[in-house]
């Protein structure tokens, strides 16, 4: 099994800080360099140095762009070629971690990121950042991850902007550096093999954000729609702590947002931001073994649990039909003895973290309680497959459990049992036999 990756954006995330994290975690910067000169844009040349931010040590990425000829006739060559700069400078991306990448620019934010959102650079079009990845020869994963994150974005901001996607002109992710941040985190992934990537839940900061189409609050109106779905995490401070670069990056390449990383850490990168704050300036990302071989037939879940004892009957019916409904893997309650010797009832419901948090409101919401507990735990299961078999009675499904390979279990799909013993007047008991003696006689004329 491949390694995954967990991004730890406790303190934000902008596109440099990633790449910078990932090129600290052992990615060849000069290997991705070579494959994005290989596109058609502006000279450049990318450097990393060690910096120190709360006496943690961390990676910076310079970019340095060369100074742009005159305007091309048409096509992405002009918009890679009207750049403002004197591209020896330093250069921040405004975004509240502000990440020195040789330009210079006239405005920034209160928490400087290396990308601001409007500094001078040209803009150019969703659709012509997309047909050059489609045209390009980058390694097939990278292209299809990279262009679902410009993809990602040209939607929030037709959103915001009711524009098409492709005709919207992206202001801060049409600049120069952060195209080559975007497919370079792509390329940094490729060649440290990551399928799975994991994060912590992201903070936004606060204030007031200055782009191309006024001054706007933080989170900035593409951050924010990028950001939909995606957990929010209670850490705050003045600047904007999550570019929408990052913000897409999120969207786009993380399974699962979890607190804490799953599996054993086998390497730590850090990615700096430019200046010191009261807390560290940087993007941590682990590289991590997963979870032992034995551990591909388990699963994580979440366990949901509250105990009653002034509930009814048909309040307790009606929530445990919702909470199915609503997407719990099992839910069941068993009698309990409460204080002062009142008879009562222990509500469990197993999830998976992902509906965790919304089954624990259907709990609040449709139970007399005060309170649910939450755990972590694992399960064990059947690998399951399903076949189906021709009875006298019609046609039912038998679920097949393996362990290890081998068969363990069979069993008549309860539905399809319920269904023909109805249909026939014909016992439950009755249909399972019927059912799993038509199996074994298949079975039995498959074997030699």
């Amino acid at each position: 099994m491949t390694p995954t990756l967990h991004i730890d954006c406790t303190f934000g995330i902008a596109g440099d800080m990633l790449l910078a994290a990932l090129v600290d975690l052992g990615a060849d910067l000069d290997a991705i360099s070579a494959e994005l000169r290989k596109l058609p844009l502006d000279d450049f040349s990318l450097s990393t140095q060690n910096v120190m931010r709360c006496a943690i040590r961390a990676r910076l990425l310079n970019i340095t762009l060369a100074q742009a000829p005159e305007p091309a006739p048409e096509g992405l060559a002009q918009y890679h070629t009207t750049h403002e700069h004197s591209h020896t400078h330093s250069h921040s991306h405004s975004h509240g971690h502000s990440h020195d990448h040789s330009h210079d620019h006239a405005h920034s934010h209160s928490h400087d990121h290396s990308h601001g959102h409007d500094h001078g650079h040209p803009q150019r079009l969703a659709g012509d950042i997309l047909a050059m990845l489609a045209a390009s020869h980058l390694p097939p994963r990278v292209k299809q991850r990279a262009t679902a994150i410009f993809s990602a974005i040209a939607e929030a901001e037709g959103r915001i902007h009711d524009l098409p996607p492709q005709a919207v002109h992206l202001h801060e992710v049409g600049a120069m550096d952060s195209i080559i941040d975007i497919i370079g985190v792509c390329l940094a992934l490729e060649a440290l093999d990551i399928d799975t990537i994991t994060a912590t839940p992201v903070p936004v900061g606060h204030g007031v954000v200055d782009m191309a189409h006024g001054n706007f609050p933080i989170p900035a109106p593409a951050t924010l729609e990028l950001l939909k779905g995606i957990p929010l995490s209670s850490f705050d401070a003045q600047g904007e702590l999550t570019t929408p670069t990052g913000a897409a990056l999120l969207k786009v390449l993380v399974e699962r947002f979890t607190p804490t990383p799953q599996g054993t850490p086998l390497a730590i990168g850090y990615g700096a931001g430019n200046r010191e704050f009261a807390h560290p300036n940087v993007l941590r990302a682990v590289r991590l073994a997963p979870p032992e071989e034995e551990d591909a037939d388990r699963e994580h879940i979440t366990v949901l649990e509250c105990q009653l004892d002034d509930t009814t009957g048909e309040q307790l019916g009606f929530a445990l039909e919702t909470l199915l409904a609503e997407g719990a893997l099992d839910v069941f309650h068993t009698p309990i003895g409460m204080k002062k010797s009142r008879p009562g009832v222990l509500v469990s419901v197993l999830a998976t973290p992902e509906r965790a948090d919304a089954l624990e409101h259907c709990l609040l919401k449709t139970l007399p309680t005060f309170g649910v507990r939450r755990s972590a735990a694992s399960r064990r299961i059947l690998v399951r497959r399903f076949e189906e078999v021709t009875t006298e009675l019609g046609t039912a499904n038998v679920k097949l459990g393996y362990l290890n390979g081998h068969l363990v279990r069979v069993s008549a799909e309860y539905e399809d049992v319920a269904r023909l013993a109805r249909a026939h007047g014909r016992s439950i008991d009755q249909v399972q036999r019927l059912v799993l003696n038509a199996w074994e006689q298949t079975r039995s004329t498959r074997q030699p």
